[in-house]
């Protein structure tokens, strides 16, 4: 199997980012977008390799999600295991930008890190968000993300 590339991982995260926005679009006009984020998270995830190491930005409680379960309570919300999660990406966002701080490739794995920034539909206001990624191809040579690790910038206390 190939190595992965820079411009594969660049792709991963502009599909990433186009769901996140896609969908947020389908919830406001009451389509189905818990379908739509169950099929984003079987084209991107790689849970069907196995447990994807997932640590989403707004979850305190149970701040680590192995399982695709995990990951759609903490997209859409309203999973009575999740009690704190409220739908990420149903918010919804209107752009997902990011600002890559490097990407290493080693074979047939590739981690990414930097910064994300989310605007919210009908604000201006910009969240940054700090991320870590890491990718893997699957049997037919797809690009699978098996880390999502997202975190608010460390905000010292005065």
């Amino acid at each position: 199997m190939k190595a992965i590339t820079e411009q594969e991982v660049l792709n991963a995260q502009q599909i990433w980012s186009e769901g996140v926005v896609r969908i947020g679009k389908i919830y406001l006009k009451n389509g189905d977008y818990k379908l739509e984020t169950e099929k984003y998270i079987d084209d991107l995830y790689g849970y069907a390799l196995g447990s994807v190491l997932f640590k989403p930005t707004f979850a305190s409680e149970k701040q680590f999600r192995t399982t695709k379960e995990g990951a759609l309570s903490y997209f859409i919300g309203h999973n009575p295991h999740y009690p704190e999660d409220m739908g990420f990406i149903i918010k919804p966002w209107r752009t997902v930008k990011w600002q890559s701080i490097g990407i290493k490739i080693i074979g047939n794995m590739a981690m990414a890190m930097g910064n994300y920034f989310f605007i919210p539909v009908n604000e201006d206001e910009e969240v940054k968000v700090e991320y870590t990624f890491g990718y893997t191809k699957d049997g037919d040579g797809k690009l699978r993300i098996i880390l999502h690790g997202s975190h608010l910038p460390y905000s010292p206390k005065l």
